[in-house]
């Protein structure tokens, strides 16, 4: 998990050593001896510079997607839980005050404790768990007598069922990760076409460097996003608890 400062240094990181590269290159191989092969260096950082950016678009645009899932999917368990709290009002006197109870425990302890064991990377048991199976008792003990009290709990199994899914998707995607080959390709891809770039021999020095910099700096910005939204969360760039906290306020105004 890397915080806003560590996102940073290891930006700086990548763009310092970029061009102290290029700085090496230059004292080690002159550019008035690389210029005589640039059509060849152009060639290869052409090929290298389109292969990488598809490589890397992809791997952005598959992190996002899965990013948006892990909020859509939170926003849809507390919908959920908050739909078997409200539903619970139809149910037996002591069923319905038992699950209205326990409903209101789970978000407590999504809030209090699944979200900061998520932002650890623990990847135990939730916090949830012990509530949502407990629901599920109050459910199948409900001995329903009136077509009202039927609907409800029909409804509410429903609902809960929809609300342990969504738990387990979501514990899924609090620990899945790209995997490392993934990451090997995109780390290697991105010092070789850096390295590619500082070879090319530049009449301006100054303006070969600015040009190393900002190439070094984009691929450093995308790679560090890419690690960040890679865990929906933890890090600086995570999904919030908002839905379970609106959840808390609706049920405490109820």
């Amino acid at each position: 998990m890397l915080t806003t400062w560590e996102d940073v240094v290891i930006v700086i990181l990548i763009v310092v050593c970029s061009l102290l590269f290029k700085m090496a290159v230059n004292r080690f191989w002159t550019t008035e001896r690389r210029k005589m092969h640039n059509d060849l260096i152009g060639w290869q950082l052409s090929i290298l510079g389109t292969t990488y950016a598809v490589i890397v678009g992809f791997m952005l645009y598959t992190v996002w997607t899965d990013f948006g899932l892990a909020e859509a999917n939170a926003d849809a368990e507390a919908n959920a839980v908050m739909n078997v709290y409200r539903l619970g009002e139809g149910l037996p006197a002591l069923q319905r005050d038992e699950l209205r109870k326990t409903a209101r425990a789970y978000v407590d302890a999504v809030v209090d404790e699944d979200w900061p064991a998520m932002a650890r990377g623990d990847d135990g048991i939730l916090a949830s768990h012990a509530m949502s199976s407990k629901m599920w008792q109050i459910l199948t003990s409900v001995k329903a007598a009136s077509p009202t009290e039927i609907t409800a709990e029909d409804h509410a199994l429903y609902e809960l069922s929809a609300m342990a899914e969504h738990r387990r998707l979501r514990q899924l995607e609090s620990t899945s990760r790209l995997p490392g080959v993934l990451w090997f390709v995109l780390i290697i891809g991105g010092t070789v076409t850096i390295m590619s770039s500082c070879m090319f021999g530049a009449e301006s020095s100054w303006l070969h460097g600015l040009q190393v910099f900002a190439f070094s700096l984009l691929i450093a910005l995308v790679l560090v996003a890419i690690a960040d939204i890679d865990r929906p969360f933890q890090g600086s760039v995570h999904v919030k608890d908002a839905a379970f906290r609106r959840a808390q306020l609706n049920m405490s105004e109820q």
